[in-house]
């Protein structure tokens, strides 16, 4: 098999096409558009810029984005404060808390903190078990991303062996 390179852009291009139309269908049920909610804490640059392109992102397909920026110094108490109202706000539909996040706060409590419903991220530990039986609400981003430029690509990847250089809690669940 020869190597292909693949036009991310364009196939970006194409999905959020679709997803733009999937989002008016969703924003007319609804009777309003979906929403995503982004907690970032502390001033992380590379998390920002990962932050800014997400709302780029939402804006271009119709989504409703919001960033709640906390100091560094937040308490655990507080962001969880925080998420658990946002678990409970109708008009947000996504929550995903932007890692790394400062000491001592707990990943593990803060993942565990968003409602699986909510949990756009796929990290909550209901959404992680799911990767084993297929049935995650929101599957993991990384990979769901590759697969998807695969797919639209017709690139079959069952029966082959793939290398996953790099794994890490973000990158699993390939089909």
């Amino acid at each position: 098999m020869s190597a292909k390179i693949i036009d991310g852009n364009l196939v970006s291009a194409a999905i959020r096409n679709e997803i733009r139309q999937r989002v008016a269908h969703v924003t007319k049920a609804l009777s309003m558009p979906p929403g995503l909610t982004v907690i970032i804490v502390g001033d992380n640059p590379a998390s920002a810029a990962y932050v800014r392109n997400k709302v780029r992102a939402c804006h271009e397909v119709g989504i409703r984005s919001e960033v709640i920026q906390l100091p560094s110094t937040v308490s655990e108490v507080e962001l969880l404060r925080r998420i658990e109202q946002l678990n409970t706000t109708h008009t947000v539909h996504g929550i995903l808390v932007q890692l790394p996040l400062p000491q001592p706060i707990s990943v593990r409590r803060v993942l565990e903190g968003i409602s699986v419903d909510k949990d756009v991220d796929g990290f909550h530990l209901y959404n992680v078990g799911g990767l084993v039986i297929g049935e995650t609400v929101f599957p993991p981003c990384t990979p769901n991303g590759v697969q998807k430029l695969l797919d639209h690509e017709e690139i079959a990847v069952e029966g082959k062996n793939v290398t996953v250089a790099g794994a890490s809690n973000i990158v699993r669940g390939f089909k």
